[in-house]
């Protein structure tokens, strides 16, 4: 046997040995984690593969296929106006309102056909970090100065980390421009208006699909209260009657105070008149009235024979009416007219079936990566409320805003050890924030409520900003799939990039607001 050659098997089968060798099976910690794990796992295919990802693959293999290159490279290339194309990237967040694994199939698209390394990069920070919900229920929560913060801040990193990263790699860039300046222009098969108004139809699906439930209801109690409140927790589906809610109350004479409530002393709960609730409410009337225009579009521009489209739509109409509208049902329309345009795109030669093999592409590449992600990172941290191997207590004794916890458990106070703590306390805690921020995996405006609760356990402000820059834009499925998009050593800058980034601004806030 030539070790030369078979040491990496070798490796990977002992290693493998050495694992389940040494399970610690019977530690509760081992097994909560777990079981965390499997939880994460089914709650991200439950809430995000199908409405966020499926689309976001389908709008990535679009841009593959009917973008012209030449086009992506005059708004966003290496040599494109740097005005236009950082500004553009910049506020893209605030249309998509996207979580960090949803942003990767579209930031993997316009990268493969030839955006500039800054651009694109201030595009993957701006998806996920620059979302208007967020932002507003940030304010709402957590406090004005705290949202201001974060939507300014949030804004100028991206611009920040992009131009960092085209200037660390400039050599590569100007490469790379080079080269596709030397390619011919590709024929556009169809204007630009036409392709605009294509993607503004399956952007808005992807959004409305999405949209989440508004946060402020009307509460009515078996003790006669009635008022307004923000959710900042709720009881899972199947809980048991006397499962608390905690409120933060929005009207009468307990404004401003946080209550809990059990779900049974509950009379009623609407929500809270506007805007917002209204789009909620009509929310799948708005998706399905954008899906019948995107069908026309695939009739009449596309060429797709009128009675394919109609017969793709049947089953899922279908469904829409005679299934409940509520919980998990609306899975299996918007699952029936996926697979119907699948098949309608399948059956096709030419672009259509660029278009699919495209999607099919993306979606080989990035959802085994994010699955693994998902699975690691709920074994180590867990969900929101629950903890995973390591535990909860912990992370708050480490973003304190004094290091009283942690000197106390860990029996380090006194001394000279002490003084230095408190004297890198500030640095420490925004550090260990933005790192544990970057590594969880927050879905889009989970980590209000997250944050909630580690300020009440004593959290401070400037490490609770640096969470909120850090924690939406990176996690580790996302980390996982950026190297495989643009390699190792660009992904451990940009990450390093938007960590410290997001310490510094965390010492910055918490030195003007402390």
């Amino acid at each position: 046997m030539n070790l030369k050659t078979e040491w990496k098997p070798l490796g990977w089968m002992l290693g493998l040995f050495l694992l389940f060798f040494w399970l610690p099976l019977g530690q509760g910690r081992f097994t909560q984690g777990i079981m965390e794990a499997l939880h994460l796992s089914r709650w991200y295919a439950r809430e995000h593969v199908l409405l966020c990802l499926v689309p976001a693959f389908f709008i990535a293999g679009a841009i593959g296929v009917f973008v012209s290159q030449a086009a992506v490279m005059k708004y966003l290339g290496a040599r494109a106006s740097r005005t236009l194309a950082y500004g553009v990237a910049s506020v893209s967040g605030s249309i998509l309102a996207v979580c960090s694994c949803t942003v990767l199939p579209l930031f993997a698209g316009i990268w493969r056909m030839g955006a500039g390394l800054g651009p694109a990069c201030a595009f993957l920070y701006s998806g996920p970090a620059i979302n208007v919900l967020a932002v507003i229920l940030t304010a709402r929560i957590l406090g004005l100065e705290l949202g201001i913060a974060r939507a300014v801040a949030a804004v100028l990193f991206s611009v920040v980390i992009g131009l960092a990263m085209h200037f660390l790699f400039r050599k590569e860039e100007a490469a790379k421009a080079a080269a596709r300046a030397a390619m011919p222009e590709v024929e556009v098969a169809r204007p630009l208006w036409q392709n605009a108004l294509f993607f503004a139809l399956m952007i808005g699906i992807l959004v409305f699909a999405n949209w989440g439930a508004p946060n402020d209801y009307e509460f009515a109690l078996e003790d006669g209260r009635r008022f307004e409140a923000a959710v900042i927790a709720a009881p899972e589906e199947g809980s048991a009657p006397d499962a608390g809610y905690i409120l933060k109350v929005l009207s009468g004479p307990e404004a401003g105070r946080e209550i809990g409530v059990s779900a049974g002393a509950i009379v009623s709960r609407a929500p809270v008149a506007g805007p917002w609730t209204t789009l909620w409410q009509n929310k799948w009337k708005v998706t399905s009235a954008l899906g019948v225009c995107l069908g026309i579009i695939l009739v009449i521009w596309f060429g797709i024979p009128w009675w394919k489209v109609v017969l793709g739509a049947v089953p899922a109409a279908v469904l829409a009416f005679a299934l409940p509208s509520g919980g998990m049902w609306v899975m299996l329309p918007f699952a029936a007219a996926v697979a119907a345009l699948s098949v309608i795109l399948a059956g096709r030669r030419g672009e259509s079936s660029d278009w699919l093999e495209a999607t099919w592409g993306f979606a080989k590449q990035i959802m085994p990566l994010l699955l693994l992600g998902v699975l690691v990172a709920g074994f180590l941290l867990g969900r929101p409320g629950h903890e995973g191997m390591i535990p909860g207590k912990y992370v708050e004794m480490l973003v304190g805003d004094r290091p009283d916890t942690f000197l106390a458990l860990t029996g380090l106070g006194g001394g000279a050890f002490e003084a230095f703590a408190r004297s890198v306390w500030p640095l420490w805690t925004n550090l260990f924030a933005s790192v544990f921020g970057a590594f969880m995996y927050f879905a889009t405006l989970t980590e209000v409520p997250i944050l909630e609760g580690l300020i009440g356990a004593g959290m401070g402000k400037g490490p609770a900003l640096a969470l909120l820059l850090a924690g939406p834009a990176l996690s580790l499925p996302n980390m996982l799939v950026i190297r495989s998009v643009m390699g190792t050593r660009k992904t451990v800058v940009f990450c390093s990039l938007v960590v410290a980034m997001a310490t510094i601004s965390g010492l910055l806030f918490g030195w003007i607001w402390g």
